[in-house]
């Protein structure tokens, strides 16, 4: 008997070998996606403006980079002895004014670059609830912790989150009409929106995306780690203790799923290599001064000047 109901995924075009650029935008799924790519030493770069869980938040960000905004004093604001801006995550936040604006401005002129640069974008959707703050009727990124009273929460309509994706992809393409385009939502549940209204967003991201891929042709695609993990592993063993987010187990088989369908078959052994050197960087020896542990140190060194020489790969 069968307990389970696999998802068959098929390999796209355009994979990602060790010369892609990659560039990964939204909620905190696409950190853990990043993650195995920069193990793995992949070219990537994730979140210049740290975690961005809505559609409209990520399109001012990719909207103010193509314009190559500039941040200035009017765009942040004092709390709690630190400084914060709506449109970015409290990553960036400092507790000097001039540090923040710092990180802003230097954020945005990483972002525009990478735009032109990246072979593939992938933009991993949240949320359709967002917060709009009331004083300027503008949908915020983060709301650090600012009282609620200061906002209005709404739901995102799929008129609304299909004309924020229309706008965030023509700026992408305006910057790089090559790029491959990967949406995905994240499987991340938003409980505290509410069960009923965790679903309804959802469903509300998943419509508007599958609007929007039809229209971008080879170059826009959706991978399915929404369903992934809501229909093929389906179940609270592969969740962290609370109950929200994806376990360890459930990260690295959505990773696995993501590695067939996008990461070139070519790589593989190279991949394994990276995998091997990781590993010996991180072991720790009985006895640091023995010859056999210099001679795995030797080696180690032999491989990883190997892998910088074919690949450009630094450790």
């Amino acid at each position: 008997m069968d307990f389970r109901t696999n998802i068959n995924l098929q390999k796209e075009a355009n994979q990602i070998d060790y010369s892609s650029k990659l560039l990964l935008i939204g909620s905190c799924f696409s950190e853990n996606i990043s993650a195995k790519l920069s193990y793995f030493k992949f070219n990537v770069k994730s979140n210049p403006f740290g975690i961005l869980f809505n559609p409209i938040a990520i399109e001012h960000l990719i909207s103010n980079a193509s314009n190559s905004k500039i941040y200035t004093e009017k765009d942040v604001f004092q709390l709690n002895e630190r400084w914060h801006c709506f449109d970015a995550h409290s990553d960036l936040s400092s507790s000097d004014k001039q540090k923040l604006l710092q990180n802003l401005n230097h954020a945005i002129a990483s972002t525009i670059k990478q735009l032109q640069e990246a072979t593939h974008i992938i933009i991993t959707l949240g949320t359709s609830w967002v917060y709009k703050l009331i004083e300027t009727n503008s949908v915020v990124g983060n709301c650090h912790k600012v009282p609620q009273k200061k906002f209005l929460k709404e739901l995102l309509s799929v008129d609304e989150i299909t004309a924020s994706l229309e706008n965030m992809c023509a700026f992408i393409k305006n910057a790089n009409p090559a790029v491959t385009i990967i949406f995905t939502v994240s499987p991340v549940r938003h409980l505290k929106d509410g069960f009923v209204e965790n679903s309804q967003s959802k469903a509300h991201l998943l419509t508007s995306i599958h609007q929007i891929v039809p229209l971008l042709g080879v170059r826009g695609l959706y991978f399915p780690s929404y369903e992934i993990m809501m229909d093929d592993l389906r179940d609270y063993r592969f969740y962290t203790n609370d109950m929200l987010h994806p376990n360890e187990t459930a990260i690295n088989y959505i990773w696995e799923q993501f590695q067939q369908v996008w990461i070139d078959e070519k790589t593989t052994s190279t991949m394994k290599e990276v995998d091997s050197i990781q590993k010996g960087l991180a072991h720790k020896p009985f006895n640091s001064n023995s010859e056999q542990h210099q001679e795995f140190l030797t080696d180690l060194q032999i491989k990883i000047t190997s892998l910088k020489n074919n690949f450009n790969i630094a450790f």
